[in-house]
């Protein structure tokens, strides 16, 4: 992490908690036994956290919500570095049990729930689809946005844009296919592509000349139950760290 990137992560996040942003639109949880307890571990403006916030509203699940304050290096303290040894957000820890990646937290979640089934289903072939376009997002949609439009470390060479452009015709494809990015319901890929094509919101790209693709990510807010909380928050404070680091440059 650049220490621009540093400083204004470290104005945004203090403007997050003087406000009380970071709540999580799901209910406070209530102290429950050990062995059910789900600590999940995030920071509001980070597209993976808000891929695991979306999931866990979608399925409804009661979490302990643990907001990590990187202004204080919290990421780097022995016991998150226990919890998640690439000191990064989101993390989970369920009873002594710790994933660090963002999209292995989905599957988690999903798995353990009584409506996973719904957005993570069991048949072999749909989990291969759904894990296919999850590899797709982590793979080359994601990291090919933040080539370009990366807070404090983007590139908006040709060469970068066209590479994700190709990316989004490619998910149009899928989309067109299936309605959904994976199979022809919502699953936990439709919420992690979300988390990532809603940045294009935030940086001023026009996505209408992908049209499934636009129809497909109206419809998708709409199927998270409290979107605006669980992820619109999240990406105005993205959008801010990213206009403040236009202006730094």
């Amino acid at each position: 992490m650049s220490r621009t990137v540093q400083i204004l992560l470290v104005v945004a996040l203090a403007a997050v908690e003087s406000q009380g942003w970071w709540v999580p639109p799901c209910k406070r949880p209530t102290q429950k036994p050990k062995s059910e307890k789900i600590d999940l571990y995030y920071i509001p403006p980070s597209p993976p956290c808000r891929m695991i916030m979306m999931t866990a509203d979608v399925l409804g699940i009661d979490v302990n919500w643990i907001y990590v304050d990187l202004t204080k290096q919290e990421q780097l303290k022995p016991e998150y570095l226990k919890i998640n040894p690439q000191h990064t957000v989101p993390a989970m820890n369920h009873s002594g049990f710790t994933l660090g990646e963002s999209r292995a937290i989905q599957a988690y979640l999903a798995s353990n729930s009584p409506k996973g089934g719904t957005i993570y289903p069991n048949d072999i072939k749909k989990r291969a689809k759904i894990e296919e376009m999850l590899y797709f997002d982590v793979g080359r949609l994601y990291p090919q946005f933040l080539a370009c439009y990366g807070i404090g470390t983007g590139n908006q060479s040709d060469a970068n844009k066209a590479k994700f452009a190709e990316s989004l015709s490619m998910l149009e494809e899928y989309i067109t296919r299936n309605g959904w990015v994976a199979t022809n319901q919502m699953t936990i890929a439709d919420l992690s592509l979300l988390a990532t094509v809603t940045l294009t919101e935030a940086v001023g790209y026009d996505i209408s000349g992908y049209p499934k693709t636009t129809e497909w990510l109206a419809k998708a807010k709409l199927a998270v139950p409290h979107y605006n909380t669980t992820s619109q928050t999240g990406l105005d404070l993205w959008k801010g760290l990213y206009q403040a680091g236009l202006q730094r440059n």
